[in-house]
């Protein structure tokens, strides 16, 4: 089975009637890449790819809600992301904290339980206050986990893990016996959450680019050619729907092999 997409869906593909809930990912991560490219081809400046993105970001979380996908998690900036221009790096983060502002709505009204992960040291204090209020005014709510990684990086985040645990067992907390992957899956980012089932890369390239090493250790791969500005319903749609037809043996052989 190829990782890409080998066709471009249709209309008539808007629903997903023939895919029960229990057969649909529980989790799905995406790359959302593509921006500044797509605004490069049409002759706009890069940043303009990046505004275009956020009204694909609204689409996935309100497809995500009405299909009962139970989370998904968005790489929204690398911690490698801080090489490009500051000028680029200044807009980014002028456009999260209006996302934050601006979706809160639309958050509360989807019921969607808003969680970041990432380091939170590098960010300006404005959006982490912004930030802290939308978190905090979705903690309750019972649909779709929305889960924004900003300034996050795989290996980062299993250093960080490494550490704490190296911590633990010199002062006595912990043995080394003790560790194991449900110890060190405890203390990620994403702890409390599904297992991610799938993940989907926009813009073509064929690398996970340091996003969730330890989580999609299973997960399907999706890649499009399809930049995130232009990526539709659609297109998300057929990517759950080609979920279905993967066989997962997780290590192991289909009964039929």
């Amino acid at each position: 089975m190829p990782i890409s997409d080998s066709a471009k869906p249709t209309a008539d593909d808007d629903k997903l009637d023939d895919i029960p809930l229990d057969q649909r990912p529980a989790h799905i991560a995406i790359i959302m890449d593509g921006n500044g490219r797509w605004a490069t081809a049409q002759g706009l400046p890069r940043i303009e790819g990046h505004r275009r993105g956020v009204a694909t970001v609204r689409m996935i979380s309100e497809t995500c809600t009405e299909l009962g996908i139970q989370a998904v998690t968005l790489y929204c900036l690398s911690s490698e992301n801080w090489k490009r221009p500051q000028a680029e790096l200044d807009f980014l983060m002028h456009l999260l904290e209006q996302y934050l502002i601006e979706e809160r709505r639309t958050i509360m009204d989807q019921g969607l339980r808003l969680k970041v992960i990432g380091r939170r040291d590098r960010l300006p204090a404005t959006v982490i206050a912004e930030m802290d209020r939308t978190l905090e005014m979705s903690a309750s709510n019972p649909g779709t986990q929305l889960v924004l990684a900003i300034d996050y990086g795989g290996r980062d985040e299993i250093t960080m893990v490494a550490r704490e645990l190296a911590d633990e067992v010199a002062a006595g907390k912990l043995t080394s016996a003790e560790i194991n992957e449900d110890t060190f899956a405890s203390r990620l980012y994403t702890k409390g959450l599904p297992e991610i089932d799938l993940m989907i890369r926009t813009g073509g390239d064929m690398r996970v680019s340091n996003f969730l090493l330890w989580q999609i250790s299973y997960a399907e791969l999706w890649v499009t050619e399809t930049c995130w500005p232009e990526f539709s319903r659609a297109d998300f749609l057929d990517s759950i729907r080609q979920f279905k037809t993967r066989q997962r043996r997780f290590g192991g052989l289909n009964v039929n092999e």
